[in-house]
């Protein structure tokens, strides 16, 4: 995908999940806010913390801004979008693109991770970003994902950058930060996750089918509904049907 359709693509999966009718509370939001202010303020970080239900961002200016060239904006500002262009025009333009669809690919690992250990893992990756001396130098790039409570969309996205002081294992990987293990980013189009044929079984199961039905009305046999299922399973990296359908809707797979 080009960078402009992976942008669009996440932007449309971003702003089309199912969000409660009831809005979170204000006060936690005020509270989040504090936190990504906190890293700012700590880390001399840039840090962007992006509402998705309301397409606000608030962003905040530690001391890496004034060598970026961001200082002239102040502490902070709210921005009307969650896209921080200003950000992103300091960003190399193949790192933006490449950072682009690790956020779309990192939105779809989230969204096949149980519900409780969604909030252990975070992003990061290495960027280049133009100084107010326009010279590129490394910058980390740290992303988490915040759900709204007790719910499964994903309500807020912090992003941090900082100059980047110890070197990465690889480009980009994901971080469980509450085991320290690493793993890395698959950087792939998940419409091409399932085959035709496993998206149409497993939009049979969705439907209550069972295998001998799936079987009987696709002129297969049982054994291959069962390969198909097992197939669905491991890709979807998911223990039951249940969980492979409810991952599936997520990714717009069925």
């Amino acid at each position: 995908m080009g960078e402009m359709q992976t942008k669009e693509r996440l932007n449309r999966e971003l702003f089309s999940q199912d969000f409660p009718a009831e809005r979170p509370d204000a006060e936690l939001l005020k509270r989040y806010r504090e936190m990504a202010c906190n890293y700012a303020r700590l880390e001399n970080a840039v840090a962007v913390l992006s509402d998705m239900r309301s397409n606000v961002s608030y962003i905040y200016y530690g001391g890496f801004a004034h060598l970026l060239g961001l200082h002239r904006r102040g502490l902070s500002e709210e921005v009307s979008s969650i896209w921080e262009e200003a950000i992103f025009r300091l960003i190399h333009p193949d790192d933006l693109d490449e950072k682009h669809l690790q956020e779309l690919c990192f939105f779809h690992f989230i969204k096949r991770q149980p519900k409780r250990l969604r909030s252990q893992f975070y992003l990061a990756s290495r960027l280049r970003m133009r100084t107010r001396t326009n010279n590129y130098i490394a910058v980390q790039h740290r992303m988490f994902y915040i759900l709204v409570p007790s719910h499964e969309s994903m309500w807020l996205a912090l992003c941090l950058y900082s100059p980047l002081t110890l070197e990465m294992p690889s480009p980009c990987v994901i971080v469980n930060s509450a085991t320290g293990q690493l793993s890395e980013l698959k950087l792939q189009d998940q419409t091409g996750l399932l085959s035709d044929r496993e998206k149409q079984v497993l939009g049979l199961i969705d439907r209550g089918f069972t295998s001998k039905g799936i079987a009987d009305m696709l002129s297969i046999s049982v054994h291959t509904v069962s390969r198909h299922r097992q197939e669905i399973l491991g890709k979807l990296q998911v223990k039951n049907s249940i969980e492979a359908c409810r991952v599936a809707k997520g990714l717009h797979l069925i």
